[in-house]
C-alpha cells in the first residue's frame, strides 16, 4: 500500500469555518478518509482531514513560502 501524505490528524484547538467543496473534491476526501482509516485501523472523519491537507499544501508551496519569508523580512526591518 502506498504511503499517504497525511499520516495523522493532529488534535489542535480548532477555528470553525464553513466552506463549499465541489462534489468531486468531496468524493475524493471521502475516499482518502476511507484509505487512511484502512491503513491506520481507526475511523477518520473526512472533515478532520481538511486542515492537515491545507497545512501540507501550504508547507510545500515554494511560492507561498518565498512570499512569507519576504514579508517577514520586511516586517523585521520595520
Amino acid at each position: 500500500m502506498s504511503k499517504l501524505k497525511i499520516a495523522a490528524v493532529p488534535d489542535d484547538k480548532p477555528v470553525k469555518i464553513t466552506a463549499e467543496l465541489p462534489a468531486s473534491v468531496h468524493r475524493d476526501l471521502l475516499a482518502y478518509a476511507d484509505l487512511l482509516s484502512a491503513q491506520s485501523g481507526q475511523m477518520v472523519d473526512p472533515a478532520k482531514l481538511i486542515s492537515p491537507m491545507l497545512f501540507k499544501f501550504m508547507a510545500t508551496d515554494r511560492g507561498f513560502l518565498k512570499s512569507r519569508r519576504q514579508t517577514r523580512r520586511l516586517v523585521e526591518k520595520g
